[in-house]
């Protein structure tokens, strides 16, 4: 008889466990898992109908209701793309055009906990990345009482290609931009299931780095998305320099080109062409190149004149960017010694006559200095200068608390057991086409994207360097800082060095994240004015 009771008991907790696994949503019941520690994981939801044959440069379509219970255990694949940056590591598996689909990690037992959401975009230049690479992995959010979510969208040609019959075809009169408007697509989704998964649709906080960046600095602009919003993180990038939209005629213009080089004569012959042959001929040389356009739909007016008018979602920004975010080469070039002369040289070359201005904000007194003025002219020129003008813009418009920060921590040494890994993004140069150059041999400081593991508190899933006490204080620091922004618009909280609110009319005051991190006034403030005024000519 006891035994008896024991399977009884025992056939009710695994029905129990089954069901936790289960969520209801509005096409369909979803089949997660649960994790060891206890966070339920729902990977590859279809946010979007695939975007495939007609449906190749359209608007996201609503997802088609599914019958009986979906697996949600694997990621979808990634998006198509060429392997451009050696530092990405998915647990997808392959490029498809079917990649709409997003991941979710919660540790809400029930839809009555109303947590805030993290929804996370990846970087990587527009051209790759995907959101099952593991440092933006969501379990260690989730783990801090936040639903966290990462998202896949469109790519290179396939998110931003753009055609006069596109435009034409379209009911809102526009091409490109399909990458925004899939996360549009995927922000809509979340705003009406996350309930369902224990979030706040009412408290969506965005976020991401570098091309993910960019997203979330144009999704609080767009009025496409800014009402579905709380607050906003960006790490390093944003929309208003780094990649500013180019206009629909142009663009058009490059659409047309590519299709006779493609030798396509109609719209029916481009969306005919497989997407291998697609995206490997869009990669090569002399190839017109295609990125954010000014459409008149997703972005109705420029969005540097939209943040000067204050159109923006008014909610709490934290931003910032790394002290290495791209390295002296891409300002000395790659044969030049780093000397004091060639370095006058190269600024010269940059800057003509406005040369003797920067070489004063980024000074090198002797030879010894060059390495250190270049790489922090390479930083800001790259992505600094960008993610600056975006936050100062936010503060003087946006009436919300911003907070900004400066990320300098060098990444540890490698771990020899992993063989000769190439770092990509990780101090690489950027060449024109998205690929990435070598590394240096040696970092001078946090390089681009070396921010990621630690501010998602995933440091254990790259096996790449060897982590340190250190590293994991300062992990523990950033991720508390960003958990508690998502929850409260606030990244202060018991134990942590207090981070000072920017204010518009005040000192450049930022917080310094390090393992010794702490709130200061930024003291280079006078290169981001300089690089406003000549980008302003």
């Amino acid at each position: 008889m006891r035994a008896n009771r024991l399977l009884v008991i025992g056939f009710a907790f695994a029905a129990l466990n089954f069901a936790a696994d289960r969520v209801k949503t509005a096409n369909g019941v979803l089949e997660g898992t649960v994790a060891p520690s206890g966070i339920r994981e729902f990977k590859g939801i279809p946010f979007a109908e695939p975007p495939v044959g007609d449906l190749r440069w359209k608007a996201p379509q609503p997802v088609k209701h599914w019958s009986g219970v979906r697996q949600a255990t694997a990621f979808g694949p990634q998006c198509m793309q060429l392997a451009v940056f050696g530092d990405m590591n998915f647990r997808s598996k392959g490029n498809s055009e079917d990649c709409l689909y997003l991941n979710v990690w919660t540790g809400a037992k029930n839809a009555n906990e109303k947590r805030p959401v993290l929804v996370y975009y990846y970087g990587g230049g527009f051209s790759a990345g995907d959101g099952s690479e593991p440092r933006y992995d969501g379990e260690s959010m989730a783990k801090k009482g936040i639903v966290a979510v990462t998202v896949n969208y469109r790519l290179g040609v396939f998110g931003f290609f753009t055609h006069p019959e596109l435009t034409k075809e379209a009911p809102y009169h526009a091409s490109g931009n399909y990458t925004f408007l899939d996360h549009v697509a995927a922000l809509k989704w979340v705003q009406q299931n996350i309930a369902a998964f224990g979030g706040d649709p009412k408290k969506i906080t965005i976020a991401g780095e570098s091309a993910g960046s960019s997203t979330v600095s144009a999704l609080m602009v767009s009025p496409l998305s800014k009402d579905m919003i709380a607050g906003v993180i960006g790490e390093s990038g944003s929309i208003i320099a780094t990649l500013p939209p180019t206009p629909l005629a142009q663009s058009e213009a490059n659409g047309v080109k590519f299709a006779d080089a493609m030798g396509a004569k109609s719209l029916a012959d481009l969306r005919a062409i497989p997407a291998d042959k697609l995206l490997a001929d869009a990669g090569k040389q002399r190839m017109p190149r295609f990125s954010t356009v000014l459409d008149g739909y997703f972005f109705p007016e420029p969005p540097k004149a939209m943040y000067e008018a204050g159109k923006q979602a008014h909610v709490p920004l934290l931003a910032g960017w790394n002290s290495e975010e791209n390295n002296e080469r891409s300002v000395l070039g790659r044969g030049d010694a780093p000397t004091k002369e060639n370095y006058e040289k190269a600024v010269r070359r940059l800057y003509g006559p406005n040369a003797d201005a920067v070489l004063k904000e980024y000074a090198a007194e002797s030879d010894a200095d060059v390495r250190q003025a270049a790489t922090d002219l390479a930083t800001d020129r790259f992505i600094a200068y960008s993610t600056w003008k975006w936050i100062d813009l936010a503060a003087k418009t946006g009436g919300k608390p911003v907070y900004r920060y400066y990320y300098s921590r060098a990444r540890p040494k490698m771990n020899p057991e992993m063989g000769n890994v190439t770092a990509g993004l990780a101090g690489g140069v950027i060449r024109n086409n998205g690929s990435v150059a070598p590394p240096p041999p040696s970092a001078r400081g946090a390089v681009h994207s070396a921010e990621i593991e630690y501010a998602m508190g995933n440091l254990g899933t790259n096996k790449v360097y060897l982590w340190t006490p250190d590293d994991e204080k300062l992990s523990a620091t950033m991720e508390e800082y960003f958990a508690n922004f998502v929850k409260t618009g606030n990244p202060n909280g018991p134990g942590l060095p207090e981070w000072p609110i920017l204010k518009a009319d005040g000192p450049e005051q930022i917080m310094h994240i390090d393992v010794v991190s702490k709130g200061e006034t930024y003291p280079h403030s006078g290169r981001y004015q300089l690089l406003d005024r000549l980008n302003s000519k």
